[in-house]
């Protein structure tokens, strides 16, 4: 008798009274819960220029850029978290004041594999020229609107591109089903 491989999340084991009869007849029954991943927390900004470009930046070792932001400390809220990114990352100052909400999204994390990420993300305006800092190697400004000519992440590309493109951007107001 052929037998297949157990189901994700299920264990082997020897049929018995006690297990439901689909699970008996497979010899399978529910296995420990597996631990998930909580989605990592992030900080992220959308910066226009002057000609509605955004500002991307792609980290060394990646292939994928992403909006510029990061992940709090201890004790940060969002917007004293995106002030010290800026800086640290781009060498920019979060001009005081400006950011406006734009959501909080989650998709897929393109540099930690099998995680997600989870951003409340910030239209913002900064002073100075950004400039590649610490882990970034590389800045990009790029359409708002596809193409965007680069690759992107797919929390950037699905998500807090979209929400920046929509009239109400800035206003501190979320589209339904956005997350």
């Amino acid at each position: 008798m052929a037998t297949s491989a157990p189901t994700p999340g299920w264990t082997s084991t020897s049929a018995s009274s006690s297990c439901s009869r689909s699970a008996c007849d497979a010899g399978l029954r529910p296995g420990p819960a597996r631990p998930v991943n909580p989605p990592i927390h992030i900080v992220t900004a959308v910066i226009l220029d002057a000609r509605g470009r955004t500002l991307v930046v792609r980290k060394h070792g990646s292939d994928t850029f992403i909006q510029p932001g990061g992940k709090r400390e201890q004790g940060e809220d969002a917007l004293h978290t995106l002030a010290r990114e800026l800086r640290e990352e781009l060498g920019v100052a979060l001009r005081a004041g400006s950011a406006r909400a734009l959501g909080t999204f989650e998709d897929r994390a393109v540099n930690e594999p099998g995680r997600r990420v989870r951003s409340e993300s910030f239209l913002v305006q900064v002073d100075g020229t950004a400039q590649a800092c610490a882990e970034i190697a590389e800045l990009a400004w790029i359409p708002l609107h596809p193409p965007h000519g680069v690759r992107l992440a797919p929390l950037s590309e699905h998500h807090v591109l979209p929400a920046a493109r929509q009239p109400a951007a800035g206003t501190g107001q979320t589209g339904a089903g956005r997350r």
